[in-house]
C-alpha cells in the first residue's frame, strides 16, 4: 500500500499530445546507434546492412526534459553533443512481430534530442566498457509532444534538421535510414517484450557536434513540431 512507502514513489513521466488533452505515459525509451550510414561514417564505421543488425542503447524516463526548456552543461564532459533523431511511440504490445504488423504498434511520433557526452563515450568504446554514462544521463533525453500517426504526415520521408544558433548543423532525410520503422519495431521486437508507453529514438544523421554554455538549438523533421533546447552554465 503506498502508506508503506518510504519515501514517494516517482510520479510518472506523462507526454503531452498535440492538439489534446490526452497524456502518453512513458515505459521504456530505447535509442538506435548508427542508423544513419553518413552518421556512422562520421564515426569511423561503416554499416552493412546484410551483414549487421541494429543495436541499441537505453535513457531512463527520468531524464526526459520536454522541448522548450533550459539545461544546464552535462556533469564530467568537455565534449557535450546534440543527436536530432525521429522518435517513435507505441501504444500497443509487440512481440515477436512481422514487419507488417509493426505499424499498427505505433501511437504517433515526436522530435528527440539524444544528448550525449561524447568525450565518455570515445573513452568508453575504446576500453569496451558500456557507454551508460555517455548516454543515460540527467536531462539527456529531450522530446517535444507527439503527435498521433493519423495527423503526423510521411515521417518516413521527411527532411530532419538541426540549427544551433541559428546555423544549420544537421539536414537530411528520414528516408536515409539505414534501418526504417518497421524494420526497427520488428527486430526489437524479437529482443524485448515492447509495451505501451515505449519510446524508439530511431538514430541521428551525419553532423552531430558540440555545444556551449548559451547554445540554443532547433530542430525539426517535417510535420511535427519543432523541438528547442537551451544550454545553460
Amino acid at each position: 500500500m503506498a502508506d508503506n512507502l518510504l519515501f514517494p514513489a516517482p510520479a510518472p513521466v506523462l507526454l503531452p499530445v498535440q492538439g489534446s488533452d490526452a497524456k502518453f505515459p512513458v515505459n521504456r525509451i530505447f535509442c538506435v546507434g548508427r542508423n544513419y550510414q553518413a552518421h556512422a561514417a562520421e564515426m569511423g564505421v561503416t554499416v552493412d546492412k546484410t551483414k549487421q543488425e541494429p543495436f541499441y542503447f537505453m535513457k531512463d524516463t527520468r531524464h526526459v526534459v520536454m522541448s522548450g526548456a533550459t539545461v544546464p552543461y552535462a556533469l564530467r564532459t568537455q565534449n557535450l553533443h546534440y543527436e536530432l533523431e525521429l522518435v517513435i511511440a507505441l501504444d500497443k504490445p509487440a512481440f515477436q512481430i512481422s514487419r507488417e504488423q509493426a505499424r499498427d504498434c505505433i501511437y504517433g511520433y515526436a522530435v528527440g534530442l539524444d544528448m550525449t557526452r561524447r568525450d565518455l563515450q570515445a573513452k568508453f568504446k575504446e576500453r569496451g566498457h558500456p557507454w551508460d554514462l555517455a548516454k543515460n544521463y540527467e536531462d539527456a533525453a529531450i522530446i517535444t509532444a507527439l503527435v498521433p500517426k493519423a495527423q503526423a504526415g510521411d515521417v518516413e520521408h521527411a527532411q530532419i534538421t538541426l540549427k544551433v544558433d541559428g546555423e544549420v548543423k544537421q539536414d537530411a532525410q528520414t528516408s536515409d535510414l539505414i534501418w526504417d520503422i518497421a524494420e526497427i519495431i520488428e527486430h526489437l521486437s524479437t529482443y524485448y517484450h515492447l509495451q505501451a508507453g515505449d519510446l524508439i529514438y530511431t538514430g541521428t544523421p551525419e553532423g552531430v557536434g558540440p555545444v556551449v554554455a548559451g547554445n540554443h538549438l532547433v530542430g525539426t523533421v517535417s510535420g511535427l513540431p519543432t523541438i528547442e533546447l537551451t544550454i545553460s552554465e
